[in-house]
């Protein structure tokens, strides 16, 4: 058990996890937690979640802070019961929209798996922490494979379910890129993996996505086959097709991020302005890169 260094100290301890978009995926349910998970493929991207946690004797209890509003961070506050009984203060701000798919949830629970390793010196390696989100995420409902792609970087295919234990990831070698997004709106993860007859349509349009690509890893390929699975699924909204369309119609190729009513579109170089016209029609355009960042300690 941790023990304060000294009376009245409060100790504390910052990191940073990038975000994800996902393109499509495949539901794989265990009773494990470290099994569960999902396989697919997906972004990271170099906008993400950095988060501070403060553990002393000016903190009573355990609250979590997004953006400087109090919320319940059912999956924050997951990781730091799984790894300490003291209470502790998590502040997150998130430089990606929250609710949208861009795998924010999983990126403030490893850096707050991050941060408390750092903070009460717990000596835990990379993969023990990924463990710990990894499995936050899954029994809150609150993402399946966000963790295993943003503790890889790039453009990740998730070719096993589960945390690192389990699961098993390979990438595409993809070059720098620009990733342009329109949100639309929200869509509660957690209904969805609850829903029976979506989570059929998932599972095969998945699986069948996941065949096509491995057959030509690309990150054309790559936006073709995500596209093709939200149509596929019926999770696609009828805006996102609109946004779709406009993006195809002007050298880029889009999708819906999984899961969020978002459109993701990337376009080569000589249509990137094109492109990001076309989408300025439906709203702010919010631009980030395709990285290969992964969680990572930050100074104070």
């Amino acid at each position: 058990m941790y023990t304060y260094e000294s009376e009245g100290a409060d100790i504390q301890a910052k990191a940073y996890a990038p975000g994800h978009i996902t393109g499509f995926f495949q539901i794989h349910e265990h009773e494990n937690p470290h099994r569960k998970g999902s396989t697919g493929c997906g972004i990271v991207l170099n906008g993400g979640v950095t988060t501070e946690v403060k553990i002393g004797r000016s903190v009573e209890k355990t609250e979590v802070f997004l953006n400087g509003k109090r919320v319940e961070g059912r999956t924050t506050r997951t990781v730091a019961e799984m790894m300490t009984e003291l209470p502790v203060r998590i502040k997150s701000w998130a430089e990606i929209p929250t609710g949208c798919g861009f795998g924010a949830s999983g990126a403030g629970a490893l850096g707050t798996a991050y941060a408390l390793n750092n903070a009460l010196s717990l000596n835990q390696t990379i993969k023990s922490l990924t463990e710990y989100a990894h499995v936050a995420e899954v029994v809150n409902c609150s993402g399946l494979g966000d963790i295993a792609a943003q503790s890889s970087g790039g453009v990740v295919i998730r070719l096993q379910p589960g945390g690192p234990e389990f699961g098993l990831v390979d990438g595409i070698p993809a070059p720098e890129a620009r990733v342009f997004c329109i949100v639309l709106g929200e869509i509660s993860t957690g209904s969805v993996l609850r829903d029976e007859a979506a989570s059929s349509r998932i599972n095969s349009a998945g699986k069948e996505a996941m065949s096509e690509l491995l057959k030509k890893p690309t990150l054309e390929n790559f936006m073709q086959q995500s596209k093709a699975f939200a149509s596929k699924t019926g999770l696609m909204s009828s805006r996102a097709k609109d946004v779709i369309e406009a993006a195809n119609s002007n050298g880029g190729l889009a999708s819906q991020a999984m899961l969020g009513d978002t459109v993701f579109a990337i376009a080569p170089y000589s249509q990137q302005f094109r492109l990001y016209e076309a989408l300025q029609e439906f709203g702010e355009v919010l631009e980030y890169g395709i990285s290969t960042c992964v969680p990572r300690l930050m100074n104070e």
